[in-house]
């Protein structure tokens, strides 16, 4: 029976639902094995987590998720099994995070312009840290406020690319995302692959310029993918010599279309990603 790993999630600390330790106490009891938290361009979290899951009797992986453009398109890089206090990571993701703000007001002064009015003081109540406001925030006030039934649908109409609320912002380049993590002894991985609009041509380029610059691993089976999705990626992971990664990409559960463990396993004939890290140093050795 494979290991039921769950390796890219979300708490407070960015923009899911849960505290860090109350991710962790779902994740346990839903029979997870081993859990990263993987935060977006953020690590305030990991400590509480790893502690809970020494707790809790859970195998916990260090992450975090880092926001990258490549080609206009914002593409999410995961890092596992990292030293979170490794200073050349901090520092980046320190970068990366100074933009959020600047951004945010952007995207409330383009709602502003049609009709929907005091968008960011209400994004910043639903964020844990409020310059770390993004677009789920938004999108949990747009909902809250009665304007729009669900999140998926205040993207599809507002927070999407082409859309009235939809501010470009330029993240980090992939090199130096890549570089971070390895710097930091983790594991880069691309996150939900089948998430991002780029053609056939770019995606190979993407994987390219991955491999090229120290990347090692995809997430094959991501939150709700169909079937063809997860062969597709299955396929791609052979042909680059990739791990392959499994998670929900768990937010919330009214937010996310699968819990925390609740995924579908990988094909058997891939290198799990976990074998490199349960290999690596000890998971939740996160205390000085």
């Amino acid at each position: 029976m494979s290991l039921n790993a769950d390796l890219h999630c979300h708490s407070t600390v960015s923009d899911g639902w849960l505290t860090p330790a109350e991710v962790v106490r779902r994740a346990a009891a839903n029979g997870v094995e081993l859990l990263a938290l993987t935060d977006h361009d953020e690590v305030g979290g990991l400590d509480e987590a790893a502690a809970t899951a020494a707790e809790c009797g859970l195998r916990f992986v260090p992450g975090v998720e880092i926001s990258v453009t490549f080609r206009e398109e914002t593409i999410h890089i995961v890092g596992l099994g990292i030293d979170h206090r490794n200073p050349q990571l901090r520092q980046g993701l320190m970068q990366v995070r100074s933009g959020r703000e600047q951004r945010a007001q952007a995207m409330s002064d383009a709602l502003d312009a049609v009709g929907i009015h005091g968008v960011l003081e209400g994004a910043r109540r639903f964020a844990h840290n409020p310059a770390l406001v993004g677009r789920a925030h938004f999108a949990r006030h747009l909902v809250a406020s009665g304007l729009m039934p669900d999140v998926a649908t205040v993207f599809r109409y507002y927070l999407a690319r082409g859309k009235p609320g939809f501010v470009p912002h330029a993240w980090a380049r992939l090199e130096d995302a890549v570089s971070w993590i390895r710097g930091a002894g983790g594991i880069a991985v691309i996150a939900h692959p089948g998430r991002y609009r780029l053609s056939a041509h770019d995606m190979d380029a993407l994987f390219d310029r991955f491999v090229a610059c120290g990347g090692e691993a995809l997430e094959v089976v991501s939150g709700a993918r169909a079937p063809p999705e997860v062969l597709r990626f299955a396929s791609i992971a052979r042909r680059r010599g990739l791990l392959a990664s499994r998670a929900s990409d768990f937010h919330g559960s009214d937010e996310s279309p699968v819990d925390l463990g609740h995924c579908e396993p990988l094909p058997p004939d891939l290198v799990p990603v976990w074998s490199r890290l349960t290999e690596a140093a000890p998971l939740a050795d996160m205390h000085p």
